[in-house]
């Protein structure tokens, strides 16, 4: 495991200080039940969270708090992270079972929750500039791209429920408020597997996708 730890310390450019934090970030649940980068991952996941939406804010001072939501989603997702994960060759560090072989494929999911771990590691190694440094490095590209994806929640939400339920998502009216010229509507949607969740919208459709949006975060976190 030194041995990975030493060449992913040459892939990455700098010196490690806290070895441990690193093994801990490549290592999967299914090495090591107490000490892997489950930990790691959580607080990863909010570095990268806080580093990108600071940079958002400063690229994009005048965007709405919506838009900048979406944004911010398209980058911080598991596919950005395992692209970044791919760039960094995490694939080639990552300990999986008792006995990896050399050739066997590391899932996606791992290789992109590992690349959180490392942002935690990094953190807790070298602080926060550090690892803000780091992150605008290997995102740099990505935050450059003017074509930010930002994805159709609504139709994300109904392509979900499709395909596990063949049924489509259940949308609720639940109230009208405000004057004429600004008005807020609420609705609620639900998939067979969820209760409702609520959003805001200032018309029904961006409601809509505002409640599906909602909804696709929390059936993210539950995987």
């Amino acid at each position: 495991m030194k041995k990975n730890i030493s060449k992913l310390e040459q892939n990455l450019g700098f010196k490690i200080n806290n070895l441990e934090l690193y093994i801990k970030a490549i290592t999967h649940k299914s090495a090591d039940k107490n000490s892997n980068y489950e930990k790691l991952e959580f607080l990863g996941d909010r570095v990268l969270g806080l580093c990108i939406s600071k940079k958002l804010l400063e690229i994009f001072p005048n965007e709405k708090e919506g838009i900048l939501d979406k944004k911010l989603a398209s980058l911080v997702n598991k596919n950005k992270c395992f692209e970044v994960g791919q760039q960094l060759k995490l694939d080639k560090y990552i300990k999986i079972g008792n006995l990896r072989l050399k050739n066997q494929i590391i899932e996606k999911k791992i290789v992109s929750d590992s690349c959180e771990a490392l942002i935690g590691a990094i953190y807790l190694d070298k602080g926060f500039d550090f690892v803000e440094k780091f992150i605008l490095k290997n995102w740099v590209d990505h935050i450059n791209d003017k074509n930010i994806t930002i994805v159709d929640s609504k139709t994300k939400l109904q392509e979900y429920s499709l395909k596990k339920f063949k049924i489509l998502p259940i949308y609720k009216f639940i109230s009208d408020t405000g004057p004429k010229h600004k008005p807020k509507f609420k609705v609620a949607v639900k998939t067979k597997d969820t209760t409702f969740v609520e959003a805001e919208g200032a018309s029904k459709k961006l409601a809509q996708q505002a409640a599906a949006y909602k909804l696709l975060n929390i059936l993210e976190k539950q995987k």
